[in-house]
């Protein structure tokens, strides 16, 4: 699939919603649709695992309905995200009810096998894979992936430590598909800049948590508004893989955050139910980008689209006449 030309007539600015562990339940993907851009969410969301098809199948039918009732409107599509490490023991479930469903756009993370891709192509789907550097893109492009996500310094959750400016050219060296940039893109002029740096399309995260259709709590919410990038910490502790925080949550759980303990990437386990470490870190310690200083207030998805479409354009026609 040509996924740029696959979205370009199915959105009003060229945004993916990441897909956000335990937040980005039904309501704030359908939104997301709904207001036009590509809306996502992680397959382990739904549990149990029975869950995974009833989403998809309510999903389908109400984004069908809804454009039938709204003939006018741009309703994008979604997208899955599939956590391709070897605890997840649900990703072949999973990725049969993705096949059958046929989702068109399959997000990637931590790999991206073969037998995915090959599932995804055979129906004529999809795979973006997420990375962090050079070594993790070329092996998904070696592996069939169809357009890469660049996980740069400042993005929430799981996050590289590189600039943008140098992933992304890097990255053009090699690859000529599809590129979607994530790391502290909450302005509507940032995806813009994405753009402008050779970039397709913006990875958005953080903006639709402290959306009211986020499945958050309100002092999660709350905090993201509340606080600045200076608020923001990197560590592995949490998951065993290097993630942007925010550092008043954990100050709130108990926690120094200038002497946490060590953590284990190979501790890592995404496909059982949590026990009570991991019950600590997903519910009490709050993921983040950089990108929230701009963020003041927390409005409908349908605002926060709506003002990411206006600040877009405001930039493209400031930057048209600065270049006059």
């Amino acid at each position: 699939m040509d996924v740029i030309s696959f979205l370009k007539d199915k959105t009003r600015i060229p945004v993916i919603g990441a897909p956000l562990f335990t937040v980005s339940y039904p309501e704030l993907v359908l939104a997301q649709c709904k207001a036009g851009i590509v809306g996502s969410f992680p397959a382990l969301n739904a549990r149990p695992e029975e869950k995974l098809d009833e989403w998809i199948s309510m999903m389908k039918k109400e984004l069908e309905e809804y454009k039938s009732e709204n003939p006018e409107e741009m309703v994008a599509p979604f997208a899955v995200n599939q956590i391709c490490h070897h605890s997840n023991n649900r990703l072949e479930h999973d990725m049969e009810v993705c096949t059958r469903h046929e989702v068109p756009i399959i997000i990637t993370s931590l790999r991206a096998p073969k037998f995915v891709v090959d599932s995804v192509h055979s129906y004529g789907g999809a795979v973006i894979h997420d990375v962090i550097n050079i070594r993790h893109a070329k092996k998904a492009v070696d592996e069939g992936a169809d357009g890469l996500i660049l996980v740069c310094a400042g993005a929430g959750g799981h996050a590289g430590t590189l600039s943008p400016f140098a992933l992304v050219r890097e990255v053009r060296e090699f690859f000529d598909g599809p590129i979607a940039l994530s790391g502290s893109i909450s302005h509507g002029a940032s995806v813009l800049s994405a753009q402008a740096m050779g970039a397709d399309l913006a990875y958005i995260g953080t903006r639709f948590i402290a959306t009211k259709e986020a499945n958050a709590s309100e002092g999660y919410k709350e905090m993201i508004v509340e606080s600045s990038a200076n608020d923001i910490m990197y560590s592995a502790t949490f998951t065993g893989v290097n993630g942007n925080y925010l550092k008043p949550s954990v100050v709130k759980a108990g926690l120094d955050p200038d002497n946490l303990p060590y953590a284990d990437k190979h501790d890592m386990n995404f496909g059982s139910s949590p026990g009570d470490n991991q019950k600590k870190a997903w519910k009490d310690i709050w993921g983040s980008g950089q990108g929230i200083g701009n963020l003041h207030e927390v409005p409908t998805v349908r605002e926060a689209v709506d003002a990411l479409v206006e600040e877009y354009e405001e930039a493209k026609s400031s930057l048209k006449e600065r270049s006059a």
